[in-house]
């Protein structure tokens, strides 16, 4: 990987600096006369409207009906740092990537502002005017455009410029020097008060409060927080448009590919001392070769590993005899991610008793689907996975001594959770746990409406120390996820087309071999 360059080094250097000292740029002037002459015209990158662009203004409207008068900044982030000075590749933050349309690596360090106009005077009707604030492209007579590692064309490549960027989102597109003054105009007392999305970008965050400080703003109980505008960018993700759910149904089909690249490898697996490596290295190829990268760290985690449900070290061997729990997700372009569970037989074919823990993990999954349909709460799909868990626990005879499974069921009880702690389902898009900062009133106590998407995904997990259970359970773990698509008149099982059916399970693995 090439070094970042310096024009000089001071005689003392505090420690931030000292990256500085393994290499240096040439200085002179003649260097930089010549460095940044004789380039031919860049080309036009002709960029045409995304087709997220019609769907982000409906989407940047919901928000503006919600929070009128304010002043809404919403950023994409910036670079994080992995070690010195390397950066993890970028990711913008997913309310911004929902309400501009823009995914894979756009844009480090930008920031959408919804800033307020007289009712129905905005956008499309809206009560606020959208203006991205980015960095566009240096000119090849700036040092920008060769010096800087972070930014700078030789660098990371050509970034779009203010045109490139209005022609890809819609949006009018200004340079983010103009941010700050942007972002003062009128806050104060009686003026417009200024509402930012948290935990995406510190430094954003701390221009918006040093400018609440500078213009007097009091704390006001009455008036909206942060926190309302965290809330309302993740609650417009509940019911998916048509643009993302083509974006989930692509994500599934890729993440289905994955899974049948895992099975052709799996004879590579069991040869490796860290098979558990060729099973995560395989699939999250395939994720970066066909999308952007994996939505989350993908679980391949095979015999007793399966029975830790975020098992992402994935250092173990993938022996025969042992059922490997793969947990994955391909992110697409546009950030949209599936999240698909299955549990394999390394060897293809389940033992007597892999396939009865199989057997009631499904007819739990089964049982939540029959719930998942419009007028349903969120809650009542894993309600009716756990009923069927608790009843199989105590026809096994595992629930403690005058346990029954209703005993289980209830708040009092929950003696079945001991295996499996988690929960049935979570919402699914932009995240792989999207809309997770929704109000408990419209996330786990609200009533499913169609366009939902969520998992489903009981599990069993038998530790191989869990003296509660015999012998022959112990070390097993299983898991089927499946993504659902809530319809006007019930669900679509979005993965249906990866088996879910022992019997199905072991004849798809035995015709990829």
């Amino acid at each position: 990987m090439s070094e970042p360059t310096t024009t000089s080094q001071p005689d003392e250097q505090d420690t931030a600096d000292r990256g500085a000292n393994r290499s240096h740029r040439p200085a002179s002037t003649a260097f930089k006369t010549f460095v940044m002459s004789q380039w031919a015209p860049r080309a036009e990158l002709g960029l045409k409207a995304s087709a997220a662009a019609p769907f982000t203004v409906a989407r940047r409207a919901a928000l503006s009906e919600r929070l009128p008068g304010m002043r809404l900044v919403i950023p994409a982030g910036s670079l994080k740092t992995r070690s010195n000075d390397t950066d993890y590749r970028f990711r913008p933050h997913s309310a911004f990537a929902h309400l501009t349309g823009l995914g894979t690596d756009h844009e480090p360090d930008a920031v959408l502002v919804l800033h307020p106009v007289a009712d129905g005077a905005g956008d499309h009707g809206s009560n606020h005017h959208a203006v991205l604030y980015v960095r566009p492209l240096a000119p090849r007579d700036n040092e920008e455009f060769y010096a800087d590692a972070r930014y700078g064309e030789f660098w990371v490549g050509a970034r779009p410029s203010l045109a490139d960027i209005e022609a890809l989102t819609g949006i009018e597109a200004r340079h983010i020097d103009e941010l700050g003054d942007a972002l003062a105009k009128d806050v104060g007392e009686g003026g417009v008060r200024l509402l930012v999305v948290t935990d995406a970008d510190e430094a954003i965050e701390a221009l918006v409060e040093e400018l609440r400080q500078e213009a007097g703003e009091t704390e006001d109980e009455e008036i909206l927080t942060d926190e309302i505008l965290v809330e309302a960018t993740s609650e417009l993700r509940l019911i998916k448009d048509e643009y993302e759910i083509e974006r989930m149904r692509e994500a599934v089909a890729r993440t289905i590919e994955g899974f049948e690249a895992v099975v052709r490898a799996l004879p590579a697996a069991k040869k490796h001392r860290r098979g558990e490596r060729v099973v995560e290295t395989t699939f999250d190829g395939h994720a970066r070769l066909e999308g952007n990268a994996v939505g989350y760290e993908t679980i391949a985690a095979s015999g007793e590993h399966a029975t830790t449900l975020h098992w992402i070290r994935n250092d173990g061997e993938v022996r025969s005899g042992d059922v490997l729990l793969l947990d994955g997700g391909v992110e697409v372009d546009s950030l949209y991610t599936a999240d698909i569970t299955r549990s394999l037989p390394v060897d293809g074919e389940y033992s007597d008793v892999q396939r009865k823990i199989y057997q009631a993990v499904l007819d739990a999954a089964d049982a939540a689907f029959a719930v998942a349909k419009p007028g349903a709460k969120f809650r009542d799909v894993h309600a009716a996975a756990m009923e069927v868990i608790a009843a199989r626990l105590e026809e096994w005879g595992f629930l403690p001594d005058g346990v029954t499974a209703a005993d289980a069921l209830d708040e009092d009880g929950q003696q079945h959770r001991r295996w499996m702690v988690h929960g049935t389902s979570h919402h699914l898009g932009l995240d792989v746990h999207d809309c997770a900062q929704a109000r408990r009133e419209l996330y786990l106590d609200g009533v499913l409406e169609p366009g939902m998407v969520f998992t489903i995904e009981p599990g069993l997990y038998f530790k191989s120390d869990d003296l509660a259970v015999p012998e022959e359970f112990r070390g097993i773990g299983v898991r089927i996820e499946d993504d659902v698509l809530v319809t006007e008149d019930g669900n679509e099982n979005l993965s249906a087309a990866l088996p879910r059916r022992p019997e199905d399970v072991e004849a798809w693995m035995a015709s990829l071999r």
